[in-house]
């Protein structure tokens, strides 16, 4: 089924990525009086520095140089990079926005943008960057992140090292049991449907438990981000109600690390993602701590180069197999994006941690600020997007949805 124009932009308009991707900003968090200020070793530039990183004045750099602002965890890519063909084309379409025509040079530059990538039946048609990043520029992921925590999650059921997402967390995490999670399976935790009350809000002047976990865990290290997990409580059933939080997948992140037989998030994604994958560069995690202590943010925080972020669209495209190795299970591709909230209203769905567009198979990892990896089987077409957005920039969501129905109807000549 082709993918419309009016379909995406219902799945993808403004208004989703201000309710799925809450900014997350600035002043630092006022701290509870009744509990003693956490000594921070973050020198303050640095604190500064990462409440700052999403403004419009600094985030087309920052969105790059994660591993100047974060201690950070490597993940090593290793032999030879799959090979993705070239077939180079101009993007000579139009994409049609409110009701006027734009071209794709306009897009660019309407839509804050520092990459794309357009690949077209496993080719790369075009490939832009600009704002001095290249090929070798490693862009924040943001919560294009959930996304590949759940491919992460499907290995680690292939391996038997999660015998099935409808057992309970705490099978796996007993720390969790008597709080929020308890009783919740890996299945709800995947389809954000915990129930757990985490208001995925980010105001530093009210700070709720969201801001007040960010600044803690992100930018004073003061606190690990999942840990707030153990004593949450539950506003809903499990299973009950969707509500997108960032904490969902925080907890799937030590989940994998508790799998993972001894060993780190980045470590096994480097082992059973990105070194099958064949990636051509090394990955790397933000930390929410210093070394020996601080956790993958598992949520938000990986960071890759354009082309690597492709070749994971690709691998999805293609049910799971790159660089010759099935990678994921089929049949997990085909479950993780089907929708699970019967795409209702203009958010469309959203599966296993990936977005889904209504009356259709096309499927999206959707990062902060307008990141995205875009696949749409019916039409074979993979768009990665790595962009810059002012964090009170409505437009801009709305725009991309309206140019990747346009590239996805393209065809080449």
């Amino acid at each position: 089924m082709t993918l419309s124009k009016p379909a995406i932009i219902r799945v993808l308009s403004s208004a989703v990525l201000l309710a799925i991707i809450a900014p997350i900003a600035m002043p630092a968090a006022a701290q509870d009086a009744a509990q003693p200020e956490p000594v921070s070793t973050v020198p303050v530039a640095i604190q500064a520095l990462r409440r700052a990183m999403l403004n419009a004045d600094v985030n087309t750099l920052t969105f790059r140089s994660m591993d100047s602002i974060f201690t950070t965890r490597t993940v090593s890519h290793s032999g030879p990079a799959w090979s993705i063909p070239r077939a180079d084309h101009a993007l000579d379409f139009t994409y049609s926005f409110e009701g006027v025509a734009h071209r794709p040079d306009e897009y660019l530059d309407r839509t804050f943008t520092n990459a794309l990538i357009v690949l077209k039946d496993g080719r790369i048609v075009s490939e832009i960057y600009r704002n001095n990043s290249n090929a070798q520029t490693r862009f924040m992921a943001w919560s294009m992140t959930k996304s590949i925590t759940s491919i992460l999650v499907g290995i680690a059921l292939k391996e038997g090292r999660i015998k099935s997402i409808d057992e309970r967390i705490t099978a796996y995490l007993p720390e969790l049991k008597g709080g929020g999670y308890d009783g919740v399976t890996i299945k709800q935790i995947l389809q954000m449907r915990s129930g757990v009350d985490y208001e995925e809000r980010y105001d530093f002047e009210n700070p709720g438990i969201a801001a007040k976990n960010h600044d803690a865990a992100l930018v004073r290290n003061v606190a690990r981000f999942a840990d707030v997990a153990r004593t949450i409580k539950r506003v809903h059933a499990p299973g009950s109600t969707f509500q997108y939080k960032t904490i969902d997948t925080a907890v799937l992140g030590w989940l994998i690390e508790r799998v993972s037989g001894g060993s780190t998030v980045a470590a096994y994604t480097a082992q059973r993602l990105w070194e099958p994958l064949g990636a051509e560069a090394d990955g790397f995690y933000i930390m929410d701590g210093a070394p020996g202590t601080g956790r993958e943010f598992s949520g938000a925080g990986f960071n890759a180069t354009a082309r690597d972020f492709a070749r994971i669209g690709l691998m999805m495209l293609n049910g799971g197999k790159a660089n010759g190795r099935q990678i994921v299970p089929a049949e997990w591709v085909s479950e993780s994006t089907l929708p699970t909230n019967g795409e209702e209203g203009e958010r469309g769905g959203y599966a296993y941690q990936w977005w889904t567009a209504p009356g259709s198979d096309a499927y999206r990892a959707i990062g902060l600020q307008g990141q995205s990896i875009f696949v749409d089987p019916a039409t074979r077409t993979v768009v990665v997007k790595l962009s810059y957005y002012p964090p009170a920039e409505e437009r801009a969501s709305g725009e991309d949805a309206a140019f990747f129905a346009a590239a996805s109807a393209w065809v080449p000549r």
